[in-house]
């Protein structure tokens, strides 16, 4: 037996030994243990301050009882649910454990050595994480400028420069995290259109419930014109499951079924499920869900106004604010108020904090709570 330590790091695949893993945002009961405080607010992973659905919280009591059996491995009732809601075919549908799941999946099936994925600089953390796992080069597209109107958002010209021969996946979130900026249908659309048919466009519309501009598109209406198109959305947003973990994406039966035969059984439980199915049935709350962060979002504004601060052009339930210094700096001086935001350093956004849209209370709290962090850090 060799006496040599074993380097595990070696063992490793490439794409995994290089892999920063993701950062959740600060759990409350972590923050509350750290300092010794009580009643901390989190605004920092894009919840929905509502909760959910009362349905879909009776649902998941009503199942308890059957939770020593194995779920329905093909989600047969919520995919229905799902189809029925998009006008598309049961088999269009693949569930995912979150949508990030399903990226995961798409990365799987389509990428892999000797094979690319672009993306846009300041885009979601999944999409590079996803691809440098199976060992694919990651294309990063620059963003857009500061000065445009909408700023640090996707360039569409660039991300179609950065497509190459090697290319097979395209990520587009619509609207965009952390930025919370969008594109509309026209530019996006013609996007689509120009890209060649061997590379899959994952369009993640995590947010699209919570968007009132009347030229975001709901892509999911293009499946019949773009046969390389999947759409990714997920039931932990506006929906108030982040918890129980539950998204899907809608595409054509072709690649749902390639999907499918990469998607680990049982990926979805039995509480998920009937959670996910009695909250598409809600629509109240929903409406509810999305008039509580209009109404937040524009609190925000006002009060970042108040504090001679901006954020970026948001249409999702978060806003990505600028602070003018080190976003370290301020999110550790609100930790010690017990407000927990998210820093955006790792985003290539070192001066902003993303901030989710909260109760009109937990809005309240927060900006005063960083009027008097940026008042300190200013008198050091």
């Amino acid at each position: 037996m060799s006496t040599h330590p074993l380097n595990v790091l070696e063992l490793a695949c490439d794409g995994v030994r290089g892999l920063t893993p993701y950062e959740p945002g600060k759990p409350i009961a972590e923050l509350e243990r750290e300092l010794g405080i009580r009643d901390a607010i989190k605004l920092a992973s894009n919840e929905n301050p509502l909760g959910p659905s009362p349905r879909a919280l009776e649902a998941v009591q009503a199942c308890l009882a059957e939770l020593a059996r194995y779920p329905d491995g093909n989600g047969f009732a919520l995919k229905r649910a799902l189809a029925e809601r998009h006008g598309v075919e049961a088999a269009c549908i693949t569930l995912g454990n979150g949508s990030n799941d399903v990226l995961d999946l798409v990365a799987r099936t389509f990428l892999g050595p000797g094979r690319s994925a672009v993306f846009s600089r300041h885009a979601f953390a999944v999409y590079p994480i996803a691809t440098q796992a199976v060992g694919a080069t990651a294309r990063v597209a620059q963003a857009n400028r500061p000065d445009d109107s909408m700023p640090y958002g996707h360039d569409l010209g660039r991300l179609a420069a950065a497509v190459g021969e090697d290319t097979r996946v395209v990520f587009i979130a619509n609207p965009n995290n952390p930025t919370g900026t969008w594109l509309r249908s026209g530019e996006l659309e013609a996007f689509i259109t120009a890209l060649a048919r061997d590379v899959i466009v994952v369009v993640d519309e995590a947010y699209f419930e919570y968007v009132d501009d009347p030229a975001y598109p709901d892509t999911t209406q293009w499946l019949d014109r773009f046969p390389n198109l999947v759409v990714t959305r997920t039931f932990s947003k506006a929906y108030g499951l982040a918890g129980l973990r539950v998204g899907y994406s809608v595409s054509s039966p072709a690649i749902a079924d390639l999907l499918n035969r990469v998607r680990q059984p049982f990926n979805l439980n039995i509480p998920a499920q009937e959670a996910a199915l009695a909250a598409l049935g809600d629509e109240d709350h929903l409406s509810r869900s999305v008039a509580l962060n209009r109404a937040g979002r524009s609190q925000w504004h006002l009060g970042l106004a108040a504090l001679g601060l901006t954020a970026l052009p948001s249409v999702g339930n978060f806003l990505c604010v600028g602070v003018n210094r080190p976003g370290t700096e301020v999110y550790r001086a609100l930790l010690d108020r017990g407000v927990i935001v998210r820093p955006v350093g790792g985003y290539g956004l070192p001066e902003f904090l993303r901030v989710t849209v909260g109760t009109e209370a937990e809005n309240a709290r927060a900006l005063g709570a960083l009027g008097d962090a940026l008042a300190e850090i200013a008198s050091h």
